[in-house]
């Protein structure tokens, strides 16, 4: 065999040129033109033994910057138990992808049913499937469920106060399927403006409103009356959130939501340089059928164990693409594994002392760095959590701020405009690294 690893022989080669009726493999590209046909040696690298390949990515990984981390703007540095990784490697959670034969795939249709279970608990909503790719096409997964509930109504109404990416997603997935995106204009304030979003679902056609709790700039907003506003105008309320502030904070499901969506990266995973992450999305029972992707369920063999299934799947997921709920479906699988043994690890009281760390960091921190003189709060009378927006006074430069940070092995925040700087602490927040910050910001 001239390829160790390759699994076919050339005997088997031969077979199937013969059964083409082709002499050699270039044969099969008789059809190309020759002017388009590379002939050249490649420019590939020579083989490496396994050790050679080890050292060689290790040196490509001392190339990144490992820096106290302040910045956050839907992703977070969250401290997570050591034990996580060796608990998902256990040999019941690594068994088929997709759990179809549920006698071979216990381990995995376990921890998805208590992924789901924690879930709906933590949101306070009726059912989770699981899972989707990001928080942000759970968010359009959300808009088009909306849609589909209303059947003929296709205007969704969108808070300005939602992340940007986010609000991007949702647009791309509105334009190829017909929905109308309007923008609900937000106050002075940093949140929602519900006068306007009242008056906009007055003119009718709304099949959806999507909010966001905490926003994009870190604000708490005030939901109350929100729900029932959407509700008398025959729309379905969608709030998206940072998943492990819902710990603290009163939940989608207290707020009245149909549907609860977002990232749950902020449950311990890892920011890894930018993913993978893990999408969420909860409902209410009267929309479970609506939902994408799977659920799973729990009940009792012949023999009277319990046992976990594959249940509410529609058949058209798998094979009438075109009249399925999503064709996204991507259940995340390892890392709905990683967030549920998090949050098991943590408890209801160790996601609230996490989130209880990270705000006193972050209202220390803007207390401090407000004292300055050099930056403000952009909202000062508005709440907010772990995270808040900075802007900067005449003179100081938020690019500065981001490349002395980094010199000082600190990424000191997200720049969202010229003169705007949103930054947020966890409780991986170090006080010499707040110190760190401060100094610098004094010393601009």
């Amino acid at each position: 065999m001239p390829h160790r690893y390759f699994p076919h022989t050339e005997e088997d080669i031969r077979a199937m040129l013969d059964r083409c009726g082709v002499a050699e493999i270039d044969d099969l590209y008789a059809d190309v033109p020759d002017g388009l046909r590379f002939r050249a040696d490649y420019d590939l690298p020579s083989e490496m033994s396994e050790k050679e390949v080890r050292d060689f990515f290790a040196a490509l990984g001392k190339k990144n910057l490992a820096l106290d981390c302040f910045a956050g703007a839907g992703f977070y540095d969250h401290a997570a138990p050591a034990v996580i990784p060796s608990i998902i490697e256990r040999s019941e959670f690594l068994t088929a992808y997709t759990p179809y034969q549920p006698e071979i795939s216990q381990g995995t249709l376990h921890y998805i049913f208590e992924y789901q279970s924690m879930m709906a608990e933590l949101t306070g909503m009726d059912v989770s499937n699981a899972s989707m790719y990001d928080g942000a096409t759970a968010t359009a997964e959300a808009m088009m469920m909306a849609v589909a509930h209303a059947r003929k109504r296709n205007r969704v109404l969108v808070s300005a106060t939602l992340a940007p990416a986010t609000r991007r997603v949702v647009d791309t997935y509105a334009r190829y399927h017909g929905v109308s995106v309007d923008t609900i204009p937000a106050t002075a304030a940093g949140v929602t403006d519900f006068d306007a979003m009242k008056a906009m679902l007055a003119e009718g056609n709304v099949a959806g409103v999507i909010v966001a709790q905490p926003n994009f700039f870190g604000i708490i907003e005030d939901f109350s009356g929100v729900a029932d506003a959407c509700h008398d105008a025959k729309s379905l309320l969608i709030i998206n959130s940072v998943a492990a502030d819902l710990a603290v904070l009163r939940t989608p499901g207290e707020w009245g939501a149909d549907i609860a969506v977002g990232d749950a990266q902020s449950l311990g995973i890892p920011l890894s340089f930018g993913g993978p992450y893990l999408g969420y999305l909860c409902a209410s029972k009267a929309l479970m059928r609506k939902m994408p992707g799977r659920i799973v369920g729990a009940t009792k063999d012949a023999d009277g164990r319990r046992v976990f299934v594959l249940t509410l799947q529609a058949r058209e997921q798998h094979i009438r693409r075109e009249k399925a709920t999503s064709n996204i479906c991507s259940n995340q699988g390892l890392m709905a594994l990683y967030v549920t043994i998090y949050m098991s690890l943590l408890g209801a009281k160790g996601l609230r002392e996490a989130c209880s760390q990270g705000a006193a960091g972050a209202h220390s921190l803007a207390a401090r760095l407000v004292a300055t003189g050099k930056v403000s709060l952009t909202f000062p009378d508005s709440p907010f959590l772990n995270e808040f927006c900075l802007t900067v006074a005449p003179g100081v430069s938020v690019d500065d701020i981001i490349s002395r940070g980094i010199e000082a092995g600190l990424l000191t925040g997200v720049k969202i405009a010229p003169d705007r700087l949103l930054v947020a602490v966890t409780e991986t927040a170090t006080p010499q690294a707040i110190d760190r910050y401060v100094s610098l910001v004094s010393n601009l």
